[in-house]
C-alpha cells in the first residue's frame, strides 16, 4: 500500500502515455474547437502539467459550460456519499477531447424525423419508439433420426473382483 496521499498519487499508470503516442503533443488537440453544450472526455495528458485535473475526473465525461483562451469548463457528476453533485472544473484542451457519446442518438434523431416525413407524406402515424428484440423465431429440424440410449447395467460381482 503507497504511503504517499499526495494529489497525484497512484497515478503512475493512469497518467502515462499510450504506447507510440509519446513525444510532443501534436497541433490539431489544440486547433479543436468547443462549443458549450459539447460533451467532452477528460483524459489526462501526463506529458503536459499544466491545466490537468484531478485524477477523479479523468475517464468521466462531462458537458461544456465555459470556452476560455485556453482551457474549457466542464461540469461533471460526481457522486459524494449518497448524493450526486455537479462539479464545473476548468481544464486546459489538451486534456479532453470530444465524446463520442452523443453520437448514436444524434443519428437516430436525424433517422427518426426522415422516417416521420416520409410517413407524414403518405398519411400515416408510425412509432419510432426502440424495441427491445423478441425471441427468435422457431423452426423444426429436418432429417434428424431419434436414437434410444440405454444405460449398461451395473454388474457388482465382476467389479469386485477386478480390485482397484
Amino acid at each position: 500500500m503507497p504511503a504517499g496521499h499526495g494529489l497525484r498519487s497512484r497515478t503512475r499508470d493512469l497518467f502515462s502515455r499510450p504506447f507510440r503516442k509519446k513525444g510532443p503533443t501534436p497541433l490539431s488537440i489544440y486547433l479543436r474547437t468547443y462549443k458549450i453544450g459539447d460533451y467532452v472526455d477528460v483524459k489526462v495528458n501526463g506529458s503536459i502539467h499544466k491545466g490537468m485535473p484531478h485524477k477523479f475526473y479523468h475517464g468521466r465525461t462531462g458537458r461544456v459550460w465555459n470556452v476560455t483562451k485556453r482551457a474549457i469548463g466542464v461540469e461533471v457528476n460526481k457522486q459524494v456519499g449518497n448524493r450526486i453533485i455537479r462539479k464545473r472544473i476548468h481544464v486546459r484542451v489538451e486534456h479532453v477531447q470530444p465524446s463520442r457519446c452523443h453520437e448514436e442518438f444524434l443519428q437516430r434523431v436525424k433517422t427518426n424525423n426522415k422516417l416521420k416525413a416520409e410517413a407524414n407524406a403518405r398519411g400515416e402515424v408510425i412509432s419510432t419508439k426502440r424495441q427491445p428484440k423478441g425471441p427468435k423465431p422457431g423452426f423444426m429440424v429436418e432429417g434428424a433420426t431419434l436414437e434410444t440410449v440405454t444405460p449398461i447395467p451395473y454388474d457388482v460381482v465382476n467389479d469386485l473382483k477386478g480390485g482397484y
